[in-house]
């Protein structure tokens, strides 16, 4: 973000505002942390502040400071709408195109608020009045401490808003493993610790909170997983029978792909999950070194993400989508096998 649009938005956050801040549908720890952790900022600057999420997201992360002030959009519509309606302006975390909030898609559009995005993913559509967008970031939260700081409130930085933040960097760098993770970013979460983020307690909170039935249903999907050898690709299924079976709850299967991505000489990993009242698909992505899943799923799977993790969906049976998936790696099989 430039110096100009830096001014402008501190200009424009001088006085009491109605802010909305919206994250993508199913949102996940960056989603939350980064929302959540922006709710914090603005609410001790004084601006009336709503989070607004599509729908509901994991428990393992209804612990985070802030959370029982979040409206879901699904269950409580013509709230939410009323809101976005009223709104002076609207903030859009953690994704760069309306589609990714499903429902909320064309309210979002319609809207004539002030639009502020803030995100790290590839290919931002063009509807922001300012656009703070930097694939390179680790995480979205990690923006959101940047953002805090070109404003010049690094000193408002407490310990929620750190909690808020901390959650989103660990969960999107894999616990600081992922490529993205900078030597700026272990600066940023050392900041964050100082400033009351207790990184035991948090790794704890979103890590260790397994249910038994969780377990089962990861050791079912990891006896479903199978291995491509000549395409150095690993992939997992989960059908919708399968989630019935061990009463799958929402971010059950969060992480699941990367037992795949850690088989050794796999470059390339996917879990497809079947979720038969979307009538879809879930597909996510990873990969290791510069082998790219965005480019792989905005090509066959109508998806996208990072490099080296990305998700997509598909509108085929849980059959014929690795069947698909299967019959396009041979033309990616000269670059997983030069990583």
């Amino acid at each position: 973000m430039n110096r100009q649009d830096t001014e402008s938005i501190k200009q424009l956050l001088s006085t009491k505002k109605k802010i909305v801040i919206v994250p993508h549908k199913n949102p996940d720890g960056d989603a939350i942390g980064s929302t959540l952790g922006l709710y914090h900022y603005l609410i001790k600057s004084n601006h009336q502040v709503n989070v607004l999420v599509p729908n509901d997201y994991p428990t393992f992360l209804k612990w985070i400071p802030g959370n029982d002030t979040i409206l879901k959009h699904d269950s409580k519509t013509k709230e939410c709408n009323a809101l976005i309606e009223d709104a002076d302006i609207i903030f859009t975390l953690d994704f760069n195109a309306f589609h990714r909030t499903g429902n909320m898609e064309s309210i979002l559009s319609e809207s004539d608020a002030i639009k502020i995005m803030i995100d790290h993913h590839q290919m931002p559509d063009d509807y922001a009045t300012y656009m703070f967008s930097d694939v390179s970031m680790s995480s979205t939260c990690e923006m959101v401490y940047h953002f805090i700081d070109m404003l010049g409130d690094a000193n408002l930085i407490d310990a929620d808003i750190s909690t808020c933040l901390y959650v989103g960097i660990m969960t999107d760098t894999g616990s600081f493993r992922f490529l993205s993770t900078t030597s700026r970013t272990h600066q940023i979460v050392a900041q964050l610790i100082e400033k009351g983020a207790n990184n035991t307690e948090i790794h704890n909170n979103v890590y260790d909170t397994n249910s038994y039935n969780r377990l089962q249903l990861l050791g079912c999907a990891l006896r479903n997983l199978k291995v491509i050898p000549e395409s150095r690709a690993a992939y997992i299924t989960l059908s919708q029978e399968e989630l019935h079976k061990y009463d799958y709850k929402k971010g059950d299967t969060e992480g699941v792909v990367n037992y795949a991505l850690s088989l050794k000489n796999t470059i390339l990993a996917a879990i497809f999950i079947e979720d038969k009242q979307e009538g879809i698909i879930k597909i996510s992505l990873r990969s290791k070194g510069h082998f790219s899943v965005n480019e792989l799923s905005r090509a066959h799977f109508c998806g996208g993400g990072h490099t080296n993790a990305a998700g997509g969906k598909s509108y085929l049976s849980l059959k014929d989508t690795v069947a698909k998936f299967i019959s396009i790696l041979p033309s990616y099989n000269k670059a997983l096998n030069n990583e």
